[in-house]
């Protein structure tokens, strides 16, 4: 069993982000078409996102297929990071061929609160088979150290 971390604010902050996702979601889709009409209208969608601890770094992955690179946009301001993007409609075929469009097209745009200890100058970003992965390292100083004991007599 792993041994993990007490951080009294991490549900939360949790609870913050899905009520502000829920409203978003509700407030997106008012005054605006339903049903069949709505995909054609593109409109907004929130890629899923991973964010984990590996050796030291904080990595955020988030699922973009179909979106090309040139069209995420990643900003650091005020110790929030934002991945902003568009999934453009693929306009080859007619809407008339549809028979069926389940996938969400459109602008997407998640920001998330940053940790004090993320180095922010120091934050990379990869993009391979449609998964961003952004890395953002901590401070040395942020950083766990051993520390030793000397004995005297």
């Amino acid at each position: 069993m792993a041994i993990v971390r007490w951080e009294p604010f991490r549900d939360l902050v949790s609870l913050q982000d899905r009520m502000n996702r829920l409203f978003e979601d509700s407030f997106r889709g008012a005054g605006r078409a339903t049903g069949e009409e709505d995909w054609a209208l593109g409109g907004s969608w929130a890629p899923a996102v991973d964010i984990f601890e590996q050796g030291g770094d904080i990595v955020l992955k988030a699922e973009l297929p179909g979106v090309d690179a040139k069209d995420v946009d990643i900003r650091v301001e005020n110790n929030t990071l934002t991945l902003r993007g568009e999934r453009k409609f693929d306009s080859e075929v007619k809407r008339e061929s549809y028979h069926r469009v389940e996938r969400a097209y459109g602008t997407f745009s998640r920001s998330f609160t940053l940790p004090t200890v993320v180095d922010t100058e120091k934050i990379k970003a990869e993009y391979k088979d449609g998964v961003l992965r952004v890395t953002l390292p901590q401070k040395e100083e942020a950083k766990p150290k051993q520390i030793s004991i000397s004995v005297t007599k």
